[in-house]
């Protein structure tokens, strides 16, 4: 997660990250989310209306389809959250685990904005 003001999205001891720059951070609209394929790797990216990025694996782990991107961001006492749009569970914007299937998770991203554009780390 970030914010609009150019500091990395999480903390990472692991220097073998790569950032790969994802879109401008004007195309990403407020409670939306896009999907980013970086190689074989499919990203879901959101904005929420506070302005914080957060990017999350977009295969929905229980359905296998490539959906999250398209779910319904939300918050679940007052942790970020998106639905999916195939069995409807929120999965945390945060830290990936799903809110109604313990033991059910996807990867979590770091973001960050760097010069206007939206960077996701990869390894």
């Amino acid at each position: 997660m970030t914010t609009t003001d150019e500091r990395p999205a999480m903390e990472t001891r692991d220097t073998d990250l790569r950032w790969e720059t994802a879109c401008p951070l004007e195309r990403l609209q407020p409670e939306r989310g896009v999907a980013a394929l970086f190689g074989d790797e499919q990203v879901a990216i959101f904005r929420t209306h506070g302005g914080e990025l957060y990017a999350l694996g977009n295969v929905d782990p229980r359905s296998g389809a490539a959906v999250l991107s398209r779910g319904i961001v939300g918050d679940r006492g007052g942790e970020p959250t998106v639905a999916s749009p195939v069995y409807k569970e929120s999965f945390s914007l945060v830290d990936g685990r799903c809110l109604d299937a313990p033991g059910v998770s996807v990867p979590v991203h770091p973001v960050r904005l760097h010069d206007g554009l939206v960077q996701i780390g990869l390894r």
